[in-house]
């Protein structure tokens, strides 16, 4: 099923079927309050879709269309003051410049909120300012133009050389800064639309000269908030931070087709650090989440980590992709990342590490606590052979590190292949845990929890029963039996 939000009366219909047959089933596999709480959670998504298909989601509830602004700064301005029209076909470029600069002007006096009222509000990209709260109001739509021809140029991200997609220029976002302190993004659960399609289909066309732009892109910057709105539909990523600190995103719904909406990743933090990302639903067609920090001999050279990193109370959904991946551009560092409470529904991937020779750098001290995968082909997957690369001059032996890795209170039902851990001589995995997991499968053979070159150990009983590669530790952690064979290679990407 492709999921598409804002949803039709029959996909509506589907999703609540869809509902009806996986709660009797994770009721059957899970009986702890933990699993009650989390299928609410699930079944909190479907309230989402109908309310945006109704009059639109609201964190705060239900409001009529006159429901008032609240003020976040000393002062607040409209969008029609500076001349916009919200009816879906005026270009209000203009407007959000004039606005944008007016309250640039405020900073001293602690900036200003910019409401954008009810309507559709049709702009090219432009950028934000220090001080200053974007509030979308319920209804309210920012429509990215589709003419790329009006999305500025920009030079290569540094710690990526090159375009993601082309070497040269890569085109901005439709909602730009750099710089800045102190900056909000938030609403009565408003929308920001790509209107990625056309981005889309040019892209499998090849008839783009660029690397697409993400929807929202904030650089160099601090004190980030975005809360309480939906972005839907990015050329490119959606949300990406690039070498930012204290960034915060809660309640925000991120929404792309699950298929043919390539590379629309929906947070992908970029050396950042003191990061915060909870209460988010997410469904898009690549990874829902993606930490980076930079690409091979750029991102070396760079030397921007990503750290301080609390992903919690999240649903996510990846049908060609990941839930939660890191990497596998994570040259400058990778540190003190913390997933807990996470729902991965109806994916290809739930949790994902992924790195190559040529990447250097290190994915270290990262703590999965109470993950529940429904229907997800493979549940943990680390992979070390991720061989894509900006050019030929990348160092093959800039080997990236990987330890300190746990994964606690795993749980689930409808998974194929719980465990893929496929280290190799050159980059082995070490000391990763395994505490408190009892997966439902459905393929009920050898070879479904795989592993090569990894250290690590199992503490306590979790089923399915463990690799071979690793210590088994009893509930005490008192060593049971040591493994005398943790470069053991059992990995079948047939299964």
């Amino acid at each position: 099923m492709v999921e598409t939000l804002p949803v039709g009366r029959f996909q509506l219909q589907q999703q609540r079927l869809e509902l009806k047959r996986w709660v009797p089933a994770f009721l059957s596999s899970h009986k702890t309050l933990f699993t009650v709480l989390w299928i609410a959670a699930f079944g909190s998504v479907f309230l989402w879709q109908r309310n945006i298909v109704g009059a639109g989601f609201s964190i705060f509830g239900k409001a009529g269309p006159d429901r008032p602004m609240p003020n976040t700064r000393p002062l607040a301005f409209n969008l029609t003051d500076f001349g916009g029209v919200g009816d879906g076909v005026t270009v209000n470029t203009a407007a959000f410049e004039r606005a944008v600069l007016a309250i640039s002007k405020l900073g001293k006096s602690g900036g200003a909120q910019l409401n954008v009222p009810p309507g559709k509000w049709l702009t090219a990209p432009f950028n934000l300012t220090s001080n200053m709260t974007l509030f979308l109001a319920e209804d309210a739509e920012i429509l990215g133009l589709e003419d790329e021809k009006q999305w500025p140029l920009m030079p290569p991200l540094p710690s990526y050389g090159y375009g993601r997609e082309h070497h040269g220029p890569r085109y901005g976002s439709l909602i730009h800064g750099q710089y800045l302190k102190n900056v909000v993004i938030t609403g009565h659960n408003g929308t920001i639309n790509g209107q990625g399609q056309s981005w889309w289909k040019k892209y499998r066309q090849k008839l783009l000269n660029y690397t697409r732009g993400p929807l929202v892109q904030i650089m160099w910057s601090s004190d980030i908030v975005i809360s309480n709105i939906t972005l839907l539909d990015s050329p490119f990523w959606t949300f990406h931070p690039y070498d930012c600190k204290n960034v915060t995103v809660r309640n925000v719904t991120i929404l792309a087709p699950v298929f043919e909406a390539p590379n629309t990743d929906g947070i992908d933090p970029d050396s950042c650090e003191d990061v915060v990302i909870e209460d988010c639903y997410i469904s898009v067609g690549d990874d829902a989440i993606a930490i980076k920090s930079g690409w091979d001999q750029y991102g070396i050279a760079y030397g921007r980590p990503s750290r301080n990193i609390f992903i919690r109370n999240l649903i996510v959904r990846s049908m060609v992709s990941a839930g939660v991946s890191i990497g596998s551009e994570m040259s400058g560092g990778i540190s003190n990342v913390t997933v807990e409470n996470l729902l991965v529904w109806s994916s290809r991937r739930a949790v994902r590490i992924k790195t190559a020779a040529g990447r250097g750098g290190y994915v270290k001290h990262i703590t999965y606590r109470n993950l529940t995968f429904d229907n997800a082909r493979v549940g943990i997957v680390i992979k070390t052979d991720y061989n894509e690369h900006p050019d030929n001059d990348f160092n093959p032996k800039a080997l990236p590190v990987l330890e300190d890795i746990s994964f606690t209170g795993i749980h689930g039902q409808g998974v194929r292949v719980p465990v893929r851990i496929h280290g190799s001589e050159d980059i082995p995995i070490r000391n990763v845990t395994f505490r408190d997991m009892s997966v439902g499968l459905t393929y009920k053979k050898k070879h479904i929890f795989q592993c090569a070159f990894v250290q690590g150990r199992v503490i306590g009983t979790i089923f399915p029963a463990p690799c071979e590669n690793l210590d088994r530790y009893d509930e005490e952690e008192r060593l049971v039996k040591r493994s005398a064979s943790q470069n053991i290679t059992d990995i079948d990407y047939t299964v």
